[in-house]
């Protein structure tokens, strides 16, 4: 059986724009936009001695406290040269957590909620991680850095869960290229 073939050219009109997002209405669906930059890096992040690096921090759209892979936007400093993607990766590993890496690794590019959002996020793999500041995020960000042994990881997401915490998808994503990259 052919599948049928959608593809929307109507011309996007905006519904609502703050300062960091917007709302789009195209061809009968309504769908986020960000605003303020080019693109999401997360970055999966293993020390040497095979510590996960996580961070856990309160997100007010879901009204609790999230237990993700370090983050961040690319190109949301309003400077007038461009961010590479893996700049802002090693700027928000480095901001959020501390670590600065020794390389960083493209995995792939997707989508973050393909039915409701027109973020795509690039997934970076951090290697040769050197802990070279606190870290805990910028000025409005207060981010715990958790490093967890990775033989571990998975029961610590749970216990995360039991306390209370949502733990992102994306973690358990990046827990799969871990395994296959150890």
């Amino acid at each position: 059986m052919m599948r049928k073939v959608i593809r929307n050219n109507e011309k996007p009109q905006i519904i609502k724009e703050g300062k960091y997002l917007r709302l789009i209405r195209q061809g009968g669906w309504e769908f986020s936009q960000r605003a303020n930059c080019t693109g999401i890096v997360v970055i999966i992040a293993m020390t040497d001695d095979k510590k996960v690096i996580l961070a856990k921090q309160f997100r007010p759209p879901v009204n609790r406290y999230c237990i993700e892979f370090p983050a961040g936007l690319v190109n949301d400093r309003g400077h007038k040269t461009k961010e590479s993607m893996a700049t802002a990766a090693r700027r928000e590993l480095l901001e959020e957590t501390g670590y600065r890496a020794k390389t960083m690794t493209m995995l792939l590019t997707g989508p973050v909620s393909p039915g409701s959002s027109s973020d795509l996020m690039t997934l970076f793999m951090a290697e040769g991680l050197i802990k070279v500041s606190q870290g805990g995020g910028d000025h409005t960000e207060d981010i715990e850095v958790c490093e967890v042994s990775f033989s571990r990881v998975e029961h610590w997401l749970k216990q995360m869960e039991i306390k209370g915490c949502l733990v992102d998808p994306k973690v358990y994503a990046g827990l799969h290229f871990l395994k296959k990259h150890k």
